[in-house]
């Protein structure tokens, strides 16, 4: 790959899964251009470099696996390489199968592992591949470019190995596309996120919520708080920020923009974290919660027995469950609440107001702190 240049933070850029798809797509169609090309077995093709340009302007020379070759089709796959983003689809094959057929035009289709649009609003419509706009041009671009006076019809498959399963972990689901994941990239390239510029995204939302006249600010981790202020407020909840795992952040940024109160809201497995002190919440910076719930489930009168069920829970909505079959789910909530909000108040040090409250998915609202419950006494 043509090296790019580093961000201003020194982080390395990466390549989108678009520009993968659209030079995998090159490679194959310049197998079809040469004549008699004989068949090989999948894997045992070798390599060949391919160049694209990206819609941002930039060249890229990647390297293309040839995995199948015959006279009438092939496939050849690029590995992702997202740079220093965090990025889900680093290291995968996107691989492109090109096929001629009698029907004039180019068709860019998507096969497994690949997504499918099941609810409008996206950026392709319902039933087609989750291969967005500006990628699908790239595609048949380079397809072009490889055989530009192809008499009869192409039809090209984009395909993820391992993409269906590697979806499960991405909010793919929540948006309406199921069956895999997305073909992506508006520039081609990818613009690493660190937690630098994520801090500086929570920032720009408090200041224009604060320019707004708010003077509380309502924080949610992300999409998980936002339906639930949704589920109590209706349409039109109050206006909030999404934090992600910048609790501690957010609460300053919140003082240091002069708001009057912080409230968070938060599920029960980010909420726990903090109360153990932790306000950065990403599992690498540590993972208590089921020592958390285990010491407060014993306060409220846990068992031992009881006590190892807890400790033995694989997520903090399954511990919740055992505590609402315990009858202890209410007893461990306000223990729980009254530690965040302590610890809210000691990282707070008097410079703004602030409260606190916790959900579960199958409670919905578990418990409110004082604090809260007048900051906001609607979601009551």
């Amino acid at each position: 790959m043509i090296a790019l240049p580093p961000t201003a933070t020194g982080l390395r850029r990466g390549i989108t899964t678009g520009s993968c798809a659209a030079a995998a797509a090159k490679a194959a169609a310049c197998l079809l251009r040469e004549e008699a090309a004989p068949a090989t077995a999948p894997g045992s093709g070798g390599s060949r470099d391919v160049e694209i340009r990206t819609p941002a302007g930039i060249p890229l020379l990647l390297t293309a696996e040839i995995l199948e070759r015959s006279a009438h089709s092939a496939a050849c796959g690029v590995r992702k390489d997202a740079g220093d983003d965090p990025d889900i689809t680093d290291g995968m094959l996107i691989v492109a199968r090109v096929t001629k057929r009698a029907a004039p035009g180019i068709r860019v289709g998507g096969g497994a592992g690949v997504g499918r649009v099941t609810k409008p609003g996206l950026d392709r419509p319902v039933g087609a591949a989750a291969i967005n706009s500006v990628p699908l041009r790239m595609i048949e671009q380079a397809v072009r470019e490889a055989l530009p006076d192809q008499a009869t019809g192409l039809d090209v498959l984009i395909e993820i190995p391992g993409g269906e399963e590697a979806a499960k972990r991405t909010f793919n689901g929540e948006l309406g596309i199921v069956g895999g994941l997305s073909v992506l990239g508006t520039t081609g390239i990818v613009e690493p996120m660190s937690e630098a510029a994520l801090v500086a995204t929570i920032r720009a939302a408090l200041s224009v919520l604060r320019a707004s006249g708010a003077d509380t600010a309502l924080a949610v981790p992300g999409n998980y708080g936002t339906d639930f202020l949704k589920a109590h407020f209706g349409a039109d909840p109050p206006p909030f920020v999404k934090c992600s795992n910048f609790v501690g952040d957010t609460l300053g940024l919140a003082a240091e923009l002069g708001f009057a109160r912080f409230v968070y809201i938060a599920h029960i497995g980010k909420f726990v974290k903090v109360a153990a002190g932790q306000f950065q919440t990403h599992s690498k910076y540590g993972d208590g919660r089921m020592e958390v719930l285990e010491a407060l489930a014993r306060q409220a009168g846990a068992d031992a027995a009881q006590a190892q069920d807890i400790q033995g829970s694989v997520t903090a909505e399954g511990a919740a469950a055992l505590l609402a079959d315990f009858g202890l789910l209410d007893a461990v909530g306000a223990l729980l609440t009254g530690e965040v909000q302590a610890r809210l108040e000691a990282r707070a040090a008097g410079r703004i107001q602030v409260g606190c409250g916790v959900y579960t998915q199958a409670r919905g609202l578990l418990s409110l702190s004082e604090a809260a419950q007048g900051m906001l006494p609607v979601i009551q």
